[in-house]
Parts: structure tokens; C-alpha cells; sequence
């Protein structure tokens, strides 16, 4: 039977971003399907009493440091966003949105958006910026705005990331296989071992 990595992610997040460039080839070297669940990064913190490894400024120069060394190691670009940190309600509704109402565009919004946010980068923050990455991703602006504002997409978003808290999660990225919860992109052996077991 095909197993399944849950990889629960929020765009705001530079550690999830080198962890979704390496979904493609865990699925590829394992054989299991990556279900991506978007979930609300900043819901998660204020549920757990967490936060951004960024407001402890000797350990976010660390993180920097260690975030260029994996994008090195994994092959990737990777760029600071000046605009960090960026609010992201509006991108995770867009990707629940997406994955109820149209699955199949799921992955190239995924890709425009973490591409926008930690290649480029840009400030997805900003409507007008927002509106133009995903225009030239082949996204409607208009239906767009209508799909992050339906309360089913909105309301999905918050059952996600209330599923993510009740499960473990206390910070992004976090992943599944079952029940086995591992944090961060760099915890990505463990994920194949578990998904080799």
C-alpha cells in the first residue's frame, strides 16, 4: 500500500520553502504520495505559545547561515525576502482554495508563490505585487479574490491548521507519516526512514 507524507506548510516560512523543493524527488526515491496541507503558520504560533525563530536575533543570523548552506546542498536558489516577515492569510486561503475547488492548479500556484517569496523575492504582502506574480502564473485575479473570500475556503483554512495544533504542530514545516510527527526541513531522513518502515 502507497504510503503518505502530510506536509503541512505556510509560504511565510524560508525553512518550508527548501523543504518543498524536495518533495518531488521524496515522492520519486520512496514511492510515496506528498499531500500538501496548507495551514495558517501564525494561527499555529498563537496557539502554542510559539514564534518566529527571528525574534531570538542570534539565532536568526544562525538561520540564515544554515538556510543558505541546505539551499546549497539541495542545489536550489534560495534568497532572503526583505519583506520577511509577510502576512500570509490571504496566500494559504488561496492554496486551500485551490486544493477544494481546483486540485489541479494546487502545484503551479505552490511553485509561483514559495518561487515569489524566497527566489526573486517579493512582497507578497502587497495586493498589487500579489496580483501580478499570479497573473503571470495563469491565475485570474478575479477569481482569485473570489475563491480566498468563500467562508468554506476560509473556514477549511482554519480546520487545517486547528488539525495541525491538535496533531503536535507547533511551527512549519511539519510533516506526517501516520501519526509520526517531524518539525523542519531538515528532518527530511527521518521522514524516508519512516516512509521506508
Amino acid at each position: 500500500m502507497q504510503k503518505t507524507v502530510e506536509f503541512f506548510f505556510d509560504f511565510g516560512s524560508p525553512t518550508t520553502y527548501l523543504a518543498h523543493t524536495q518533495m518531488a524527488q521524496l515522492a520519486l526515491d520512496t514511492g510515496a504520495k506528498v499531500l500538501y496541507r496548507p495551514m495558517l503558520l501564525g494561527g499555529v504560533f498563537k496557539a502554542t505559545g510559539n514564534a518566529s525563530p527571528v525574534t531570538v536575533p542570534a539565532k536568526g543570523r544562525w538561520m540564515g547561515a544554515d538556510m543558505a548552506r541546505f539551499a546549497t546542498r539541495y542545489g536550489v536558489p534560495f534568497a532572503h525576502n526583505p519583506h520577511f516577515p509577510i502576512n500570509t492569510l490571504t496566500l494559504m486561503r488561496g492554496a486551500t482554495g485551490l486544493q477544494m475547488r481546483d486540485p489541479q492548479k494546487l502545484m503551479n500556484y505552490v511553485d509561483a508563490v514559495f518561487q515569489a517569496m524566497w527566489v526573486q523575492p517579493r512582497n507578497m504582502g502587497e495586493p498589487a505585487v500579489m496580483a501580478e506574480v499570479l497573473g503571470a502564473a495563469g491565475f485570474s485575479a478575479e477569481s482569485f479574490m473570489g475563491l480566498v473570500a468563500d467562508p468554506e475556503v476560509k473556514a477549511q483554512l482554519v480546520a487545517t491548521t486547528e488539525e495541525a495544533v491538535a496533531r503536535g504542530a507547533f511551527g512549519a514545516p511539519t510533516f506526517f507519516v501516520g501519526e509520526q510527527l517531524f518539525f523542519g526541513q531538515d528532518r527530511l531522513d527521518f521522514v524516508r526512514q519512516a516512509l521506508a518502515a
